[in-house]
């Protein structure tokens, strides 16, 4: 039995899984949503990797999935603990050394100023779940936003990077930049908005468990 350990984005919680998860567990695999100390002003990635393998306890054969900023956690994970497979949702790829802060400048990101926070993060969410996720927002409050990155490459593990087609936030042809030049992997594509795990979750397990 596979344990898919879904890794959220800044400023998310176990909420942003809360359609993924029991569709994984229909399809007869265990999941862990662990929720990343952000709200702790003294935590860096230290103390998300460990948050994160206690979560996983005692499990194996694991895929772990980072959505958005969680790609700066989910690699740290796959380097402390045998991981079957990484796969990037929307997620960003650091650089071994990069803090957080200077990743956006580095990599070309683009802002679309124009459009609103609602239609970057949430567009093709139904209106009653953009409605309940304000009440499940974290403030970012954490260390690692100008900490840098530690480790020294890309751990060796098998990688896959998943890119919504509709994402306006990290939009496809940034995810195919980004992930040709860091990593020198061509995206696979999924229906959906930058919160794909709450637009499509049916098709986004049954894309992550395809990779098994």
């Amino acid at each position: 039995m596979t344990t898919f350990v879904l890794i959220h984005g800044g400023g998310g919680s176990a909420w942003d899984w809360h359609l993924v998860a029991p569709e994984l567990a229909a399809r007869g695999h265990e999941v862990s949503t662990p929720e990343l100390p952000i709200e702790n002003e003294s935590a860096g990635f230290d103390e998300f990797r460990e948050t994160v393998v206690k979560a996983v306890g005692e499990r194996s054969d694991l895929v772990v999935v980072g959505h958005s900023y969680g790609g700066f956690t989910a690699p740290l994970v796959a380097d402390a603990i045998p991981v079957r497979l990484l796969v990037l949702l929307s997620g960003m790829v650091p650089a071994p050394g990069e803090p957080p802060s200077e990743w956006w400048g580095n990599t070309g990101f683009q802002d679309q100023s124009e459009l609103s926070d609602e239609e970057k993060f949430f567009n093709g969410v139904p209106a009653e779940l953009v409605a309940q996720a304000p009440a499940h927002a974290r403030d970012q409050a954490s260390a690692e936003w100008d900490e840098p990155w530690p480790l020294d490459a890309w751990p060796d593990v098998p990688t896959k990077v998943l890119t919504p087609r509709q994402d306006q936030f990290f939009t496809p042809d940034f995810q195919r930049h980004v992930a040709a030049k860091r990593l020198g992997i061509t995206p696979d594509e999924i229906d959906g908005g930058h919160a794909v795990a709450l637009s499509h979750p049916a098709e986004l397990a049954d894309r992550l468990t395809s990779y098994l």
